[in-house]
């Protein structure tokens, strides 16, 4: 399969969240990044919006339903959200939206800061194979991938895509 080039995937991105805010008129979002990739394209979307406050950064090592089968990962860093989640509409960005997995431990940490008015979920891309009946809200590409083929956004500069493949997830 040939992967998208990444400038169309981030203008599709930025445009699909533009929409998506205005059409819930959502005028001054927090934004929060997943690590890593997520990070990335959240500070890209801050700032081609415009956006003043500093973004949030999750790494939701420790909040996964399968940290015992993926085990502890090398370089866990601390969360940071510099701001009140309470009351506020959130931005939750990552790279890639797979089986939901990681979206359902990132809004268990967001809930552990505070209960926000809404959370939209962005990503840069969608693919099959959800788990969970978990959407995005903004999509820069919705894709069908095999199993055993996994897409990762690679940077962060330049930031590019890359198809990796690996062993069948089950049997």
């Amino acid at each position: 399969m040939h992967l998208p080039a990444i400038d169309p995937l981030l203008a599709a991105l930025l445009a699909s969240t533009r929409a998506r805010l205005a059409e819930h008129n959502i005028a001054d979002p927090r934004i929060v990044g997943i690590h890593s990739g997520g990070v990335w394209l959240a500070q890209y979307l801050s700032e081609a919006l415009g956006l003043s406050e500093a973004i949030g950064e999750l790494d939701i090592s420790f909040y996964r339903d399968d940290f015992t089968r993926v085990g502890m990962h090398p370089t866990v860093r601390p969360s940071r959200i510099p701001w009140d989640v309470e009351g506020r509409h959130l931005l939750l960005v990552d790279d890639v939206l797979y089986t939901g997995r990681t979206i359902r431990a990132a809004l268990n940490e967001i809930f552990d800061y505070g209960r926000p008015a809404s959370v939209t979920l962005a990503v840069l891309v969608s693919r099959n194979g959800r788990e969970l009946p978990i959407e995005a809200g903004a999509v820069g590409a919705r894709l069908v991938l095999p199993p055993d083929q996994q897409i990762k956004l690679r940077g962060p500069a330049p930031l590019h895509l890359e198809l990796v493949e690996q062993a069948s997830r089950h049997p």
